[in-house]
């Protein structure tokens, strides 16, 4: 075991991210105080609104991709191994119509299990993702996929496959 790989270990790093990755999140959150109150390593180009309205899974980690923004003001909850690509969005509320300087309340966003979403992916407020939803590059979601167990995408998304829901559930039961 390498000296890069010992000291991830010891430090409970993740072993894919590079120690650079880390110490360039140190120096953003730490020291220039960008996205301060986020509590997982992220990318220096990510924006993360109201952190803590986020609920994470496991191996669930917003924003290590470069350029993701997340506005969880009405909440974003994110199930267990689920990956957010390049750019995406999840814009949990919107502004009042009249005033813009008033959000507007709205459930908030929920993304089940082993999902990904593809570079530029955008979600808005109050949306739903079954487990296995696979939200394609550059899609708009604008409504709920909730059965979960597809492929999505467009503006606005819709599905245009169906997952094998045995081997999805099968491949989920090997990572437990």
């Amino acid at each position: 075991m390498g000296a890069g790989r010992s000291i991830k270990k010891v430090l409970g790093l993740r072993s894919e991210m590079s120690m650079g990755f880390y110490l360039t999140d140190f120096v953003f959150r730490r020291i220039l105080r960008q996205n301060a109150d986020v509590t997982w390593a992220i990318h220096h180009t990510s924006t993360i609104h109201c952190p803590q309205n986020i609920t994470r899974g496991k191996e669930v980690y917003p924003g290590d991709s470069p350029g993701v923004y997340i506005d969880a003001n009405n909440g974003v909850v994110i199930g267990d191994y689920t990956n957010l690509g390049p750019n995406v969005g999840l814009i949990s509320s919107n502004h009042d119509f009249v005033n813009n300087d008033v959000y507007s309340k709205h459930p908030p966003i929920e993304v089940g299990r082993f999902c990904w979403f593809g570079k530029g992916a955008t979600v808005l407020p109050g949306v739903k993702l079954g487990d296995f939803t696979i939200v394609g590059a550059g899609a708009v979601v604008t409504k709920s996929f909730e059965e979960g167990y597809c492929v999505i995408a467009g503006n606005p998304a819709r599905i245009i496959r169906t997952l094998n829901k045995t081997e999805c559930d099968a491949f989920a039961k090997s990572k437990s």
